[in-house]
This record gives structure tokens, C-alpha cells and sequence, in this order.
């Protein structure tokens, strides 16, 4: 019966990472970051996004999650 129980978590779980890895672009990139200010901003700088992060993501084009930042009405 414990088999069983485990057998069917590990399915759930590879179900997971499959349903993810579908919406990821993680793959479609040949580095997991654009450049170093992309690395920069992924590791720390999503913390207290600004206007000045939005404009250079556009301009360099990097990837990910789109976020929400102060100041993006105007």
C-alpha cells in the first residue's frame, strides 16, 4: 500500500514539473539570462521595481514573468 501511495505522489509530482516546464520559457533561450543587468535585476532587483527596470527590460529584451513596478501609469 505504501508503494502505491508513492507511486501515485511521484506521478503527481512529474505531472507538476511537466505542466511547468510547458509555461516556462526557460528553453527557448540559449542562458538563463539576457546579460548581467538581467542577472542583476532576476536575483535582486525585483524586489522594488521602477520605470527605469521596464525601460531597460524593453530595450535589452529580456525574459520572464512580466511584474508590477511603482510609477507604471505614467
Amino acid at each position: 500500500m505504501k508503494k502505491i501511495g508513492l507511486l501515485l505522489i511521484l506521478i503527481a509530482f512529474l505531472i507538476g514539473c511537466g505542466t511547468a516546464a510547458q509555461k516556462s520559457e526557460f528553453r527557448s533561450h540559449d542562458s538563463h539570462y539576457k546579460n548581467w543587468e538581467h542577472l542583476k535585476f532576476s536575483w535582486d532587483g525585483y524586489k522594488k521595481p521602477t520605470g527605469e527596470h521596464a525601460k531597460l527590460s524593453a530595450l535589452q529584451g529580456w525574459w520572464g514573468d512580466p511584474i508590477n513596478y511603482e510609477g507604471k501609469g505614467d
